[in-house]
């Protein structure tokens, strides 16, 4: 009896561990589902790989703040500047591709192929978009006295081949991108002198140490403004909405002639298509908000909006953009 009890017993038991395992089976298979389904159930890392108050710091802030509601959870931005970008895009290129890392940047992601020998990413590889978040055209000013257009400014500077100096916010950025491009289109030869920074490019000018700067338009809007620089031209495709009375470059005479700054989210290589989608239509959905449009337009850009393949155009055409202008204009990967 005692015998007979323990084999039905243990047969029982068997049984038991049998059903529990397919119980358990059943579950782990569910459980990736289930997992998916509740994307985000923690906050979310948003890697700038640029000092705090920056365009794409500030960019990074209002969506991040616009998509709490959405998401259901906080996303934390984490500023990690240095080596001209390269840390913060190469720490966000080897974060865990499950959507809790991600990375906003400007368009240090499609210059800097361009200018490094080596860089720890690789701008279409190493990311999946997400989103083409806002854009932002480069200002090319003067001081008042100096020239009252940009026709005046080339006429000046082509009678003084290396006589005149520019400024930018630093080496490989847009601006100097931009105004080297202008160099190879309209024939001048004038120095740049790099800067760390926005604000102390437009000093330079301010001083009397250029005689150009470029620079986002946020950095010397006001100023151009207020009359205190003159605004020769913008770099977008269209006049921008603040500064009305400035001339594109392409109405300056210069044909295509667009060079705009970009801000766009992106997820390391990797991440699920269930989660890059989700992130994409919030960030969408935020970014044709009447309040988050507001906030963009208040620091400095254009808010966009656009979706994972309209982010992945721009990197594929801006990569190949940049790297002829650097070819061009000469200038030496680092």
């Amino acid at each position: 009896m005692n015998v007979t009890k323990c084999g039905r017993s243990a047969v029982i038991d068997r049984r038991r561990i049998v059903a529990g395992g397919l119980a358990a089976v059943a579950f782990g298979i569910a459980r990736p589902a289930v997992a998916q389904g509740a994307y985000p159930s923690r906050s979310i890392r948003v890697i700038v790989p640029f000092a705090p108050g920056g365009p794409s710091d500030i960019i990074a802030r209002i969506v991040a703040d616009a998509l709490y509601q959405p998401l259901g959870q906080s996303l934390i931005v984490e500023n990690r500047p240095g080596g001209g970008a390269n840390i913060g895009i190469g720490l966000a290129a080897r974060a865990e591709p499950d959507g809790y890392t991600l990375l906003v940047t400007t368009s240090a992601i499609v210059i800097n192929p361009s200018l490094y020998k080596s860089i720890p990413f690789d701008p279409v590889k190493s990311f999946a978009p997400i989103s083409d978040l806002a854009i932002s055209s480069q200002l090319i000013s003067t001081m008042p006295d100096f020239a009252s257009s940009l026709a005046e400014f080339i006429t000046k500077a082509k009678a003084a081949p290396g006589k005149y100096n520019y400024s930018s916010p630093g080496l490989g950025t847009q601006a100097q991108l931009t105004v080297e491009l202008l160099k190879l289109r309209a024939g001048i030869d004038i120095t740049h002198v790099p800067f760390s920074g926005g604000p102390p490019a437009v000093q330079a000018l301010l001083t009397g140490t250029v005689q150009l700067v470029g620079n986002a338009v946020p950095t010397a809007e006001s100023l151009a403004r207020e009359g205190k620089i003159r605004a020769l031209a913008v770099s977008g495709e269209k006049r921008w909405p603040s500064l009305p009375s400035v001339p594109t470059l392409i109405e300056s005479g210069y044909p295509g002639f667009v060079t705009d700054t970009f801000a766009g989210m992106f997820a390391p290589a990797g991440t699920p298509q269930a989660v890059v989608d989700r992130l994409a239509k919030a960030v969408k959905d935020v970014m044709a908000n009447p309040e988050t449009i507001a906030k963009v337009r208040k620091a400095g850009f254009q808010p966009i909006g656009g979706g994972p393949e309209v982010l992945a155009a721009r990197v594929a055409r801006e990569v190949a953009f940049n790297k002829d202008v650097v070819t061009k204009a000469g200038i030496q990967p680092r």
